[in-house]
Order: C-alpha cells, then structure tokens, then sequence
C-alpha cells in the first residue's frame, strides 16, 4: 500500500483528498502550537509535511494524494479506494500520540480529531490505529435480531419516550469480552465515527442520508430499550459488527458526513403505532450478504441514490412504505432547545441571551472568537462571534444561528464546562 499512495503522489493527474488535524486536551481546550508530523501509512521514516496548530488548536487544510474516485463508487474488492496516512502529534507538557492508517478519499475534506493528555512521569506515547474501512476489509455479519423489540416484558423497557442521549457508552468488541474497553463518545460523535466508518462520502447525498439515518435509529433503539444495560452490561452499544455498528476509536471524519449528521442528529426512523426507533439492520449487501430481505444493503443504497431516490426513498425501498422519519422528544445534556427560527441580526429576548451566554464561555477558550456581553440583542459583534465560531467549527459562515449552528454552539459549550462529567 506505501508504494502505491507514493507513486500516486508523484503523479501530477492523481485524485486529492484533504486532511486537516485539531487538537484538544482533555478539558477539550485547543492546544496551541502542536507539531504534527506526516508520512505515508508503512514509511513513518519519511515525514512529508509538517503542520503546526494555530489558536484554535487547528492546523491548515493540506491536500493528500488518493487512488481514484471511481474505485470508492464502484464494488471493487481487490483495490482499496483510499490512501493511508499517519501523524505523530507532540505539545511541549503533552504525551505525544501517532495515528497510523487514517483514510483520504478522494475528492473528500477529513478532519483528524487527537486528544492530548498531560505529561506524567512514565507516560509513554499514545498510539492509534485506524483498521480497514468495513467496506473494503472481512468484518463479522450482522447476526439478525426482532424488528420490534417486546414491550409487555418486565424491565424491558426503561425509557418512557425517544430520548437523544448526551453520552453513547460504546464497548469496543463482542458484549461478552470483558477484557474490551468502554469508551464514552457524544451521541453525534458516535454517530459521526460509525457513517465514516461504515459508508463512504464519496456517494450520493441522499444515500448518504438514508444510511446515517439508519445508524441514528439502530442507535436510538438501542438507548431506547436499554439493550445492554437490561442483559447485566454497563454499556449502550458495542463496536463489533456482528452484533451493533462498526465504531473505530480515534479514527479521521468526512466534512460531508458531519455537516448531514449535525443537520439530522435528533431524527430516526420509525413505523405507525410503534414507539420504539425501528431496528434498521442493514449489510453491505457484496462482501457480506444480509441475513433477511427486509434489511438495507448499503452499496444497493448508493445505487438508488445515483438513481435520484431521496432518502426516504431509499429506506423504504429496503424496509417499507409504512417507515416515516420522526424527531426525538428530548435531546440530553442541551442547555436549551431551539427557537424554532433562525436567529439574525436585530432579534433579542432570552434566547439570544442564552446564545450569547454560551459564545462567550467558548470564547474563553477558542480565544479567536470575539468575547461578547449577554444582553439579549443580537447585533454586529454576536454575528461576528457567530460567524467565527461557523469559521473554526466547519460550519456555513452565514453569521446566523439556525438549528445546525445552534446545536453544535450547545454540543461545544457542554464540552468546554462539563467535560469531567463524561470522562
């Protein structure tokens, strides 16, 4: 695989894909100034660029080589369709981590997430491997279970409504391996990890919707009837893909994933009279056939989305044509939900206050972001502090808070004063 991405590299008519790395410590604080290293995946000897964080903890945006596009849109099963990267990321007080194995697409924008823990007498460096994509790689079928789980069951049931959760406790391997580790990842993170994970966004929007749809209803079935937890588990879901989603700890995020997921986060999909987040198992329907005709095959996905399907039409292709999406009641750990419209400049009240409020916490932190006063009038400076916030957190720069801008504010608020409570 290293001599290919590098003779691509030398290549002047080879496809592109982009990386950009953030780093973070464990208070999710920016770290300025860290120096990453890069080299191709199997050469780390050979550093092909070095990047350094600006104040907001990121570095610039690079362009990487990367096999052609086709090869991501097209079943091919002998020639992988991305190129492999690794960083060694050092701080000057931090353990210094390497990544090894993160994936460009082609024709794609990747954002690699490191967390740095401080430096104690001992520590050894951090190292994270990123294993195959699971459309490219053998990974374990999806071992069938009932649509609709039983609700007349005694404990069954824990949660009386569809609740999105703060914190997905993801059990990285099979339920049974107690020697896995349990990692606590926000609910859209998880979200997030598992669509970069499982599809590739290099396809369609729309195939791209109906799948992360799918990952965020399994999810929420999962949280909803207390799955794990019920059966003596201290766990919401786990990472294997016999049994739940494939989850990669540490792994690069597609740009175009994220933006979906942010825009769709409190969304799954549900039947008529049915309470519960429809049990959407899907396979990849190639490599790993599923197990019953009412399951979505992701690469039959992507091809009624070359057809123009939307995403609904897509789902219910595959599981029906009584499915609806529908939105959660509640989303945990917000400190307060939308207007409902979009706010601009000349709007005021104690939604904008709150806004304000939690722009400039944040600003403490991402020091970018202008500092601003609380007083309940939406003007010139809060769209500023907006639309830089937009800037560092890859979103529109419109300098308006809509439903996207508004949530991800709240998601990286609740990171900046609440992070010891989810570690």
């Amino acid at each position: 695989m290293a001599f290919y991405v590098k003779r691509l590299q030398l290549d002047a008519n080879v496809d592109e894909g982009t990386l950009r790395v953030d780093v973070v410590n464990e208070n999710a604080e920016p770290v300025v100034d860290a120096n990453i290293a890069l080299s191709v995946t199997g050469a780390p000897e050979t550093t092909i660029e070095q990047l350094r964080t600006d104040r907001s903890g990121q570095t610039e945006t690079i362009g990487l080589a990367a096999p052609p596009v086709e090869l991501s849109l097209e079943v091919n099963n002998d020639i992988q369709p991305y190129s492999e990267y690794s960083i060694d990321v050092t701080a000057p007080g931090y353990e210094g981590t390497n990544v090894t194995g993160i994936e460009i697409l082609s024709q794609t924008e990747s954002v690699q997430r490191v967390v740095l823990r401080r430096l104690e007498p001992g520590e050894i460096t951090d190292e994270i491997v990123i294993p195959a994509h699971t459309l490219y790689a053998e990974y374990p079928p999806k071992i069938p279970e009932d649509e609709i789980k039983p609700m007349d069951e005694s404990g069954e049931i824990v949660l009386s409504r569809v609740v999105v959760p703060e914190i997905v406790v993801v059990h990285d391997g099979a339920p049974s391996d107690a020697t896995a580790q349990n990692y606590y990842v926000t609910y859209r993170d998880y979200i997030k990890n598992v669509a970069s994970s499982e599809i590739y966004a290099t396809w369609p929007e729309e195939s791209i919707r109906a799948n992360v749809l799918a990952i965020m209803s399994f999810t929420l079935n999962r949280v909803y009837t207390e799955w794990y937890r019920n059966r003596g588990y201290d766990f919401t879901i786990t990472s294997s893909t016999a049994y739940d989603q494939k989850w990669i700890y540490g792994r690069n995020i597609y740009d175009n994933i994220s933006a979906i997921v942010d825009e769709i986060f409190n969304q799954y999909i549900s039947r008529p009279n049915v309470r519960q987040p429809l049990m959407t198992q899907y396979c990849d329907g190639r490599r790993v056939q599923c197990a019953n005709r009412g399951w979505m095959t992701q690469w039959g996905s992507k091809n009624l989305g070359d057809r123009g399907y939307s995403a609904i039409e897509i789902l219910r292709n595959y599981y029906g044509e009584n499915v609806y999406i529908n939105s959660a009641e509640q989303i945990s750990g917000i400190p307060s939900s939308w207007p409902g419209y979009t706010l601009t400049q000349g709007a005021s009240g104690s939604k904008v206050s709150q806004l304000q409020e939690q722009l400039d916490r944040i600003a403490e932190v991402y020091s970018a972001i202008p500092r601003i006063s609380a007083d309940g009038i939406y003007g010139p400076r809060t769209e500023a502090a907006v639309r830089e916030f937009q800037r560092i957190f890859d979103l529109p720069q419109t300098g308006t808070v809509d439903f996207r801008t508004w949530y991800k504010i709240s998601q990286i608020y609740v990171g900046v004063t609440r992070i010891a409570e989810i570690q």
